[in-house]
Order: structure tokens, then C-alpha cells, then sequence
């Protein structure tokens, strides 16, 4: 029985050490491109800040990584979550989309800060300073709200 043990043991410590040579694709793309929400739209510094914060990391397509995002099998996962957030909502390509389709993402974006479905718990566990305070989700959902008319 113990031989088996240390033999399971060893095992799972080398596959943990080759998958750390599993490579992940980064989401590296450019900062400030032309289609960037946060280049097409005048907001006050607060809004920018708050979106910066709180929404590019995975909404975007420049991710600044953690520690963590170097170690498998946590680099994948988060990879993966990235990759979803993109896949919804996309701010480096926002104004690309239609004005049907920033419409429809505007009012999502107001209706998610307002259920408190974002940021994602699982983000904010690991990024606190991202979690939205009272006055800047008021500020936000108002932006939005002023923003969406233009495209009604």
C-alpha cells in the first residue's frame, strides 16, 4: 500500500511539473488601439479609471497577469476566462460592433454592475481593489445610461 502511495505521489508531481511546459496563448494585444471603448468615448477620468480597473483585464485585448497566471494549471483556466470575456464583450474592438450591437452591449454592461454579476467574484477574490464601490457603480451605471441613448 505505501509503495503505491509514493508512487501516485510521484507521479502527480511530474505531471504537475510538465504541465508547466504547457504554453498558453497571452492576451497581449495592444493598449490604446482606435477602436478602444476607452478612445472613441470622452468619459471623466473616474469612469476610465473605474473601466481600467475593474473591466479590462478581461475585456480586452491587453491583460496585465498575475504571479499566478504563470503556473499551470491556473494558467489555462484563467486563460480560458479571458478568452470568454473577449468572446462577450470585447472593449479594445467596441467600436467595431454595430450601433444595434453597442446598444444591446451597453445595456448588458448596466444590467451586470447592477445584479453585481461583475467583475466576477472569482476575479475579486484575487483582485479586491477591482470590486466596484457604491459611488463608482452609480457613476458607471449612469455613464452607461447616458452613453446608450445615442444609440436609441
Amino acid at each position: 500500500m505505501r509503495r503505491w502511495l509514493k508512487r501516485g505521489v510521484l507521479f502527480l508531481i511530474i505531471v504537475i511539473v510538465g504541465m508547466q511546459f504547457i504554453p498558453v496563448q497571452r492576451n497581449t494585444g495592444e493598449r490604446n488601439v482606435e477602436t478602444d471603448f476607452l478612445k472613441i468615448y470622452n468619459q471623466p477620468e473616474n469612469i476610465s479609471r473605474t473601466l481600467s480597473l475593474s473591466c479590462y483585464n478581461c475585456h480586452s485585448n491587453h491583460t496585465e497577469y498575475p504571479w499566478y497566471a504563470y503556473i499551470q494549471p491556473v494558467a489555462s483556466i484563467l486563460q480560458n476566462h479571458i478568452d470568454s470575456g473577449k468572446t462577450v464583450l470585447n472593449y479594445s474592438e467596441f467600436d467595431n460592433y454595430s450601433d444595434r450591437r453597442k446598444r444591446v452591449k451597453l445595456k448588458s454592461m448596466i444590467n451586470q454592475i447592477e445584479e453585481n454579476k461583475m467583475p466576477l467574484r472569482e476575479y475579486l477574490f484575487m483582485h479586491p481593489e477591482a470590486k466596484l464601490k457604491e459611488n463608482e457603480k452609480k457613476a458607471l451605471i449612469e455613464y452607461l445610461v447616458e452613453l446608450k441613448k445615442k444609440y436609441e
